[in-house]
């Protein structure tokens, strides 16, 4: 009842445009495009962005606002004279209408080649349906269409189209009739400007990679037909032009590449008269969930003269987590997402006190250092960066999300989080069952994944779980001062910023540096924050000349640096821990209170000590009772998983020398 309604409006409406003449209907028309432009914000951003997609680098910001006012009037005196002119008699609307380079039409079909018209949504093209048989009406003529939501407007639009001959084609019920209309060699129409979802091939459009539909592409290869783009523009008040293209040449072409030449002939038809194209479609639209292209059937194809670096880019802000050792954890995801798509622009946002992190990780083009602990800092450092298509929480703060949600990031995408799921506009789901524990890793690979993402490439080599480290029986009690060794360098963490917990006992760890600098000729090096200071006095003064104390001495980049030059790192569950491991130094780490199967260092160069205790893990800060966790780790388990790892790396080195 509803639908019949809106139809007898749609025709009362239609009836009183009928009354009055055109040249008036489109002054009226612009004058309801301009109160359009001024009410619908929404769409007026929408048309803003389009156009900065497609004209940023060549128009400044006053003249996009200028052409997007132009198009709503323009938009609005031709869907309005649209409704007169498909009413009228066909030899006065031709009238109206001037058409030039008809003779790239004639000339494939005298030859007999069927043809693919490539249309576009260029000011009036409700008129195409209508006025294309006057010129070729000696060849069947066709059009593949969408059916409309109110069944009566769509019976009476069909019904007005096919009044000049045209065959229309149902693109749900198939192509079979399109095709066997074009090997008769026939001619038909479609519309090929419009995103195309998930069955669309990604090529550029104005640079920008954008889903296109491949049936243009499709038809010609099934049927040899031409493909010859027309276009129709606005010539002056209440007068067109229909301007043809030359036809493509095919040349054995793929789809991909064909839909890419079938982007670039609309391209040049739109920047005859950018005001006239249909700007308020989502042309660049950021699919869902999916905006990382890896998954789509069709895939990307770029055209031979055009690389990926020369794209206009898709940018995604990555907002890394707080943490040292959590943000080391989700650069797997960072380079899952980095290979999601050719065109992707990596920005990330990170406290400033690990921004230099991120420099170890490539892929990642610019980072963005945020200030202090202001929200309000933050949103101002990220609305001074080019707009970003997509922000990727990895943190399950509120604040985070409403960093993102504040700058005006158009997607929004993290797990649900701490009461934050308002902000968020793509939400991570968490596993509906329950399973063996995952590595924190794999839980921002998940992010990745959900968004289109190739995650088993991202981690390379397998994320151990936690490993008892049981000593070899070869190297039990053997003296590696048999080993022709240099000084080695030898890391030593043994703080943890997050509580005593997490911390084996300093005299332990001074046991067993003191037991492995006996064994080989090493130099400690102690690493941690001015908390650990203390700590870090107690260690240097037991171990004397052997060790060197950088405990709250280093900036990050110059802990970064001086790890880089360590054999091996002795650790807690630490940061550092996480970025030895980053850096490709193997770490002999201690765990008590956490859990390694969650938070265990990356990669297969590793020994974890745990003894699984009943009331581990806990992760609480401070142990409640007797520490039994961390001092069931014993001095020399410590030692010689020291001694193995170096053992490994003096064997190759050693045949090395043999060979020299």
């Amino acid at each position: 009842m509803l639908d019949f309604i809106v139809y007898l409006l749609y025709r009362s409406g239609s009836a009183i445009a009928n009354m009055l003449p055109l040249p008036l209907l489109f002054v009226f028309g612009e004058g309801l495009g301009l109160c359009a432009w001024v009410v619908l914000g929404k769409y007026r951003r929408l048309a803003q962005r389009n156009v900065a997609i497609a004209f940023g680098s060549e128009k400044s910001p006053r003249e996009v606002r200028r052409l997007v006012r132009l198009h709503f009037q323009r938009l609005g005196a031709n869907l309005l004279c649209s409704v007169k002119l498909t009413a009228m008699p066909l030899e006065k609307m031709a009238a109206r209408i001037e058409a030039k380079d008809l003779d790239f039409i004639h000339r494939e079909l005298r030859a007999g080649r069927p043809v693919v018209l490539i249309l576009s949504h260029l000011a009036n093209w409700e008129l195409f349906a209508h006025i294309l048989p006057k010129y070729i009406g000696y060849v069947r003529n066709s059009t593949i269409y969408q059916r409309l939501g109110n069944r009566f407007i769509d019976e009476h639009v069909r019904r007005v189209r096919g009044r000049a001959g045209v065959e229309m084609f149902d693109r749900k019920k198939g192509f079979d009739q399109a095709i066997k209309l074009l090997r008769g060699g026939g001619a038909i129409g479609i519309l090929s400007d419009q995103h195309a979802g998930d069955h669309g091939v990604w090529v550029p459009f104005f640079g920008r990679l954008a889903s296109t539909s491949p049936l243009p592409a499709l038809l010609a290869k099934r049927t040899r037909a031409a493909l010859v783009g027309v276009a129709i523009y606005t010539d002056r008040r209440a007068r067109w032009r229909i301007v043809v293209s030359p036809a493509l040449e095919d040349n054995q072409e793929s789809v991909g590449s064909l839909s890419a030449k079938t982007n670039q002939v609309i391209e040049q038809q739109i920047r005859r008269a950018p005001e006239d194209w249909f700007w308020v479609h989502n042309r660049w639209k950021t699919p869902k969930p999916n905006f990382l292209l890896v998954p789509y059937k069709r895939g990307v194809c770029l055209p031979p003269n055009l690389s990926a670096q020369n794209l206009k880019p898709f940018r995604i802000l990555i907002r890394s987590s707080n943490w040292l050792g959590d943000a080391v954890m989700s650069v797997p995801a960072v380079r899952a997402i980095k290979n999601g798509r050719p065109d992707v622009r990596i920005t990330i946002a990170a406290p400033a006190k690990i921004a230099a992190m991120w420099k170890l990780v490539s892929g990642v083009d610019v980072i963005l250092p945020l200030p202090g602990n202001s929200l309000i800092a933050a949103v101002r450092s990220l609305r001074r960066q080019s707009s970003f298509d997509a922000a990727v929480l990895f943190p399950n703060s509120l604040r985070v999300a409403l960093e993102s949600w504040l700058s005006g990031i158009p997607r929004r995408i993290g797990y649900c989080g701490h009461s934050r799921s308002w902000l968020l506009n793509q939400i991570i789901p968490e596993p509906q069952r329950r399973g063996p524990l995952e590595h924190q890793s794999t839980r921002y690979l998940r992010i990745a994944q959900e968004c289109g993402a190739l995650t088993e490439q991202s981690l390379g080599k397998k994320t151990p779980n936690a490993q008892r480290f049981t000593l070899n029986a070869q190297l039990a009690g053997s003296n590696l001062s048999t080993v022709d060794y240099q000084l080695l360098k030898l890391g030593l963490s043994p703080g943890a910023e997050y509580g005593p917990a997490k911390r084996w006992l300093p005299e332990r760890f001074v046991e067993a540096a003191t037991a492995v600098a006996v064994r080989s000729p090493v130099q400690w090096i102690l690493f941690g924050t001015k908390n650990d200071a203390l700590i870090g006095e107690q260690i240097a003064a037991a171990l004397g000349g052997s060790c060197i104390n950088r405990i709250g001495q280093t900036t990050l980049e110059q802990l970064i640096d001086e790890l880089r030059q360590c054999q091996l790192l002795l650790t807690n569950d630490t940061g550092t821990m996480h970025l030895a491991a980053l850096l490709g130094v193997s770490t002999v780490a201690i765990f008590g209170s956490t859990e390694p199967r969650l938070t265990g260092p990356l990669g297969d160069r590793h020994i974890v000590l745990r003894h699984h205790v009943e009331c581990s893990p806990c992760f609480l800060r401070k142990c409640p009772i007797d520490f039994r966790c961390m001092k069931a780790a014993t001095v020399q388990e410590v030692v010689d998983a020291v001694m193995s790892i170096l053992q490994r790396a003096a064997i190759p080195q050693a045949r090395e020398e043999d060979r020299v």
